[in-house]
């Protein structure tokens, strides 16, 4: 059981990582996606 446990807690941590580096990847394309916009319009 205490493997089990473990192996869960490892589990949720990857997939919690996982979504905050695909959110930090979005941040980072709409941010040059903006400068993009900026350098269009001059």
């Amino acid at each position: 059981m205490t493997r089990g446990m473990i192996a869960l807690l490892l589990a949720c941590a990857t997939v919690l990582s996982g979504c905050n580096t695909m959110r930090g990847l979005g941040q980072d394309i709409e941010r040059a996606g903006e400068v993009l916009q900026e350098k269009a319009r001059k």
